[in-house]
């Protein structure tokens, strides 16, 4: 359990580190900016490279939501989730610590909305709050679809990472203008096919 839950930590952590330090550090400028289209990369890029790198020890869930999710559908251990959310919050407040540091570094840096989700004036299209919990659910609920699907028994071997980093970025590319893709953000991924991984079930 300490391997798996410090695999939790350190793969949250690279999420929020790196999905949002995109957002914070690189999307700001005009002219060589990365965009929407770079930030919902790097948010992919995280998922795929800590599915290789630490999935085969927790199965990579890097987010309370797929915690909950894989528990709900009888993948997961109860006892185990416990853990797994606070590690996984854990990592998440750390990351965003240092991300912080680093970004009040900057000379002319002005503390605001750091890359924050919500609707209304919080939202980068202005959209209501019923428009972002509508598109918040669908894209958590494919998301959640796309990691139990390719991760299943008879899905193929070795490449759930590749899909699942492929659907975060998609995701991004759609909700970031509505709500900075608040739930999908903040969304790990289950980095190995749960059989494959000597993790508990049931």
């Amino acid at each position: 359990m300490p391997r798996r839950l410090g695999a939790e930590f350190f793969g949250t952590f690279w999420l929020t580190f790196a999905g949002c330090g995109s957002a914070v550090l690189a999307a700001g400028f005009p002219a060589l900016g990365i965009g929407f289209l770079g930030v919902s990369l790097a948010f992919g890029l995280t998922v795929l490279t800590m599915a290789y790198a630490v999935g085969h020890i927790s199965g990579g869930h890097f987010n309370c939501a797929v915690t909950i999710g894989l528990w709900a559908g009888g993948r997961f251990k109860a006892s185990d989730v416990i853990p797994y959310i606070i590690a996984q919050v854990a990592g998440a407040i750390v990351a965003a610590a240092v991300l912080y540091a680093i970004a009040s570094g900057k000379p002319d840096w002005v503390a605001g909305g750091f890359a924050s989700n919500g609707f209304g004036d919080l939202s980068p299209g202005k959209y209501g709050l019923m428009s972002c919990f509508f598109i918040e659910v669908i894209a958590t609920f494919f998301f959640l679809y796309v990691i139990i699907g390719t991760t299943s028994k008879g899905a193929a071997v070795g490449f759930a990472g590749i899909p699942i980093g492929l659907c975060l970025t998609l995701i991004h590319l759609f909700l970031i203008p509505v709500t900075n893709a608040s739930g999908a953000a903040l969304a790990g991924f289950v980095g190995r096919w749960q059989h494959e991984v000597d993790i508990p079930s049931t």
